[in-house]
């Protein structure tokens, strides 16, 4: 059973830096393209970037273009956003899910993606 957890939310204030972590268990997280998402407070869901399966190609959403960074580690079977200058827009519930195939702004399309985490929190405040 393919299962994503993410972790590394939190509580941190404007212009602070977070690390999201997205560990894959059951399966190699190798072989896909992981997507990261977003949903704020009475919000619809947000794609925010996502990098394919050898860590070559990677794309992000204006909003967060030059402040967030995707990567992944296979060896570790986990992939990662690094997030920094963060802003209170920045606060929701942050996703990751994997895909198969990729393409230019995949991100943008989530129903491209399967396997959604639980989620895990982020809340820029000061």
């Amino acid at each position: 059973q393919l299962q994503l957890v993410e972790s590394g939310g939190g509580l941190v204030q404007p212009g602070g830096s977070l690390r999201l972590s997205c560990a894959a268990s059951g399966f190699s997280l190798e072989v896909y393209a992981i997507g990261w998402f977003r949903q704020a407070p009475g919000k619809g869901r947000e794609g925010v970037s996502s990098i394919n399966s050898n860590g070559g190609r990677t794309d992000y959403a204006d909003s967060v273009k030059g402040r967030f960074t995707i990567s992944r580690d296979n060896a570790k079977n986990t992939a990662y956003l690094q997030m920094t200058s963060l802003k209170p827009e920045d606060t929701a519930v942050y996703y990751c899910a994997v895909g198969e195939i990729y393409y230019d702004n995949i991100y943008d399309h989530p129903e491209a993606f399967h396997s959604w985490g639980q989620g895990t929190p982020v809340t820029v405040s000061s």
